[in-house]
């Protein structure tokens, strides 16, 4: 199955309220939130990052607003380590099988752990995000989002 369908799958089998739109492909936040008729901060930004240090060797997909930039310090030391670097475009396909700016906010495998910075939820009543593909995303309810995905909360803002 492709991301896209295993997302569509689990928000179908939650029972998600979302809507899911096809557009054209674009990697910019600005231009997609245009598409989407929503405001960039609804947009929900999923960065594949590497942590290191504190005996710590994992993956982070590390998700908050699209108007926001991530502290990959802050993101480290949410799950005990000392550094972060974003992911290469390798490691990010392995993992989500998505290239970067399709990534979806929910993580399908075991190495990717998840973590969202809680004010995308709270600041909007609903988030939207690429599902999977530049050409596709899904404006969902947030409230749904944080129900299904359960993702760790913590502040990784800059």
């Amino acid at each position: 199955m492709t991301t896209t369908e295993k997302l569509l799958a689990l928000l179908e089998q939650n029972q998600a309220q979302f809507q899911l739109m096809t557009h054209q492909a674009t990697g910019k936040c600005e231009a997609v939130a245009a598409i989407r008729g929503t405001e960039i901060g609804q947009g929900a930004k999923a960065l594949v990052c590497h942590i290191k240090g504190n005996g710590q060797k994992q993956y982070v997909l590390a998700v908050l607003p699209a108007d926001m930039q991530a502290d990959l310090t802050k993101v480290a030391r949410a799950v005990g380590g000392m550094r972060a670097s974003l992911a290469s475009p390798v490691e990010v396909e392995r993992l989500t099988g998505c290239v970067f700016g399709a990534i979806p906010p929910f993580s399908f495998h075991q190495e990717l752990k998840l973590i969202a910075d809680p004010s995308l939820c709270h600041r909007n009543r609903e988030i939207a995000f690429n599902a999977g593909a530049l050409d596709r995303s899904v404006v969902m309810d947030a409230s749904d989002y944080r129900r299904i995905a359960q993702p760790e909360e913590a502040d990784i803002i800059k």
